[in-house]
């Protein structure tokens, strides 16, 4: 979902060769409202955390289809100009890829991916797995994993681990691509984790005035025997982009909204323009969000963090 400026000014940002450390306003772990921890372009990222610290994928840009950070504490970050996708699969078209959720699988990785279906011209899902963070993802199947084109496509995977040991993937039907609704919808995966054992089930839809035409980017949270679905809403291209949060007592819901954006641009006094695309990180000092926001000419969406309290029923971002 990056817009054409934001591209055309990425490029000219971009470098080729290794990796390359990135501003931080902070050494001391994440920020809490004071700028970015990534100052470039590095929208919807996921985070992984691994014995040597965290590992960053984000929507594809600088001519990469997803791009790739590193960092020891989520506060300095080390850029790899390599692509983490260099092949899309062979049901996709290149130039519009993002949204990736990688997580472990076996003793190697899986990706879940946002492209476009070339057949039907729709966004659909699909899945890539690697032996290693530092190995390039390859295609697992010639065919999407979630291709709802009746509903608008489907975009924004993510994955959740239950305490029962399984494993879910989460997703946004596409709806506002043709005036349809947009839903976050759940299902089972396979121990693979390359198919879906189940039909999904539907979480959330768009209801609330702040959340305008549409709701994304979801990500699940088990906590104190509750779950917590936090999501984005409304215009990714500007201030009214924020971030929701929904509760339940069991995992397919019914999930129950706060009423108001949990992060927003006014919420947070224009600290963050348009704060969304979000990740939940549980680290040694508690939860921290890490999410996307606009610079300040609306160019490009670098990499924010602040910590977030997550109690059974209400979500709380500490802004310093």
């Amino acid at each position: 979902m990056t817009v054409v400026t934001a591209l055309v000014a990425a490029l000219a940002l971009s470098g080729c060769g290794g990796g390359e450390v990135a501003p931080s306003p902070s050494s001391e772990g994440p920020a809490s409202a004071s700028g970015f921890v990534l100052d470039e372009d590095f929208p919807d990222p996921d985070i992984v955390s691994t014995d040597a610290g965290y590992t960053a994928f984000a929507t594809g840009s600088h001519g990469l289809n997803i791009r790739v950070a590193t960092s020891p504490d989520l506060a300095n970050w080390t850029v790899d100009r390599r692509d983490a996708l260099p092949t899309l699969p062979a049901w996709a078209s290149p130039g519009r890829t993002w949204a990736p959720e990688v997580a472990p699988l076996g003793e190697g990785f899986v990706m879940y991916v946002t492209a476009e279906h070339t057949a039907s011209g729709r966004q659909c899902i699909g899945v890539a797995t690697s032996a290693s963070l530092d190995d390039p993802f390859t295609p697992a199947s010639d065919e999407p994993l979630v291709c709802p084109v009746d509903a608008g496509g489907a975009i924004d995977a993510a994955t959740f681990d239950d305490e029962d040991g399984g494993r879910y993937l989460l997703w946004k039907t596409d709806g506002n691509c043709c005036a349809l609704d947009t839903r976050l919808m759940i299902a089972p995966l396979s121990g693979d984790g390359l198919s879906l054992q189940s039909e999904p089930v539907e979480l959330l839809t768009q209801d609330q005035p702040w959340e305008g035409a549409l709701v994304e980017a979801p990500t699940l949270v088990a906590r104190d025997g509750g779950y917590a679905l936090l999501y984005s809403a409304n215009d990714y291209g500007g201030d009214s982009y924020a971030v929701g949060v929904a509760w339940a007592r069991t995992l397919t819901g019914p999930y129950t909204k706060q009423s108001e954006p949990v992060l927003s641009t006014t919420g947070s006094d224009g600290a963050f323009r348009g704060p969304g695309g979000q990740d939940v990180v549980a680290t040694p000092n508690g939860d921290v969000l890490v999410f996307h926001g606009w610079d300040e000419q609306y160019i490009y969406r670098g990499l924010h963090t602040a910590p977030i309290d997550l109690e059974p029923g209400r979500a709380t971002v500490d802004l310093g």
